[in-house]
């Protein structure tokens, strides 16, 4: 497991155009991740709770997605964050102890939009590891955008 992290992380935000508690039901139940993120999924808000998400349905269970990542706190409404690790396609990473997390703001902007804030932390240095940043770096951009098309 490595210990050094490096200041840097990933911030994403996009205002969508529905209400912030439908906002959050879409990132707290498994029909709501379906809808944007994931063709199947395990969720469930609690503390440790599972948030894996299945991208590779046809891959091996520990190949599939977001397999062992889980929801490290909430406020109902306003924040989330979770752990997150690695695609399968960095095996170095992946199958390391080192998961990376995630922090959702939901902000009220009116009754019918709100502004959704991303932030992804715990990196490390590496080229692998940046990689694997500018992996993520795309992907949250796409996963905001099919979030804000959902609605």
């Amino acid at each position: 497991m490595s210990e050094i992290l490096i200041d840097k992380k990933i911030f994403k935000e996009i205002v969508v155009k529905a209400n912030r508690e439908a906002v959050w039901e879409k990132w707290t139940t498994n029909e709501g991740i379906k809808s944007f993120f994931a063709p199947k999924c395990k969720v469930e808000l609690r503390l440790h709770g599972p948030f894996e998400m299945y991208f590779i349905a046809d891959a091996k269970p520990g190949g599939q997605g977001s397999e062992g990542c889980k929801f490290l706190s909430y406020l109902p409404y306003e924040m989330l964050s979770f752990s997150w690790n690695a695609p399968p396609i960095f095996p170095e990473i992946r199958n390391s102890e080192d998961y990376t997390w995630v922090v959702l703001h939901f902000e009220k902007i009116s009754d019918t939009s709100t502004k959704v804030q991303l932030s992804h932390f715990g990196w490390r240095a590496g080229e692998n590891w940046q990689a694997v940043y500018e992996y993520f770096d795309a992907a949250w951009t796409r996963v905001l955008e099919n979030l804000s098309k959902s609605f």
